[in-house]
């Protein structure tokens, strides 16, 4: 497969890209060659070979969740900048319309 500077151009316009003459030369230049690498790729013989997204397996690493004591309210408040009715108070990040 190989892309004509007419077709990059035509790309580029929907992508809504302004390129130039010599943007459109060395565009077609470098996609045309990565045409050429993946029809290159595509002859690789790949029967019988597993499917992978990730060269090494994947574990989960998290720890079972379990109830342990934590802080309680009072505590957790002692040293906020601001609270309100038993909650930390954070200045607001959304304007309401």
């Amino acid at each position: 497969m190989v892309l004509e500077k007419e077709e990059v151009k035509d790309l580029a316009g929907l992508a809504r890209l302004e390129l130039s003459t010599e943007e459109i030369t060395r565009f077609t230049g470098q996609i045309n060659d990565i045409l050429q690498y993946v029809e290159k790729i595509k002859e690789v013989p790949v029967e019988g070979v597993e499917p992978t997204i990730h060269i090494l397996p994947l574990t989960n690493v998290f720890r079972e969740d379990e109830v342990r004591p934590s802080l309680d309210k009072d505590t957790a408040l002692a040293n906020a900048p601001q609270q309100e009715e038993g909650f930390f108070r954070v200045p607001r990040v959304l304007e309401e319309n």
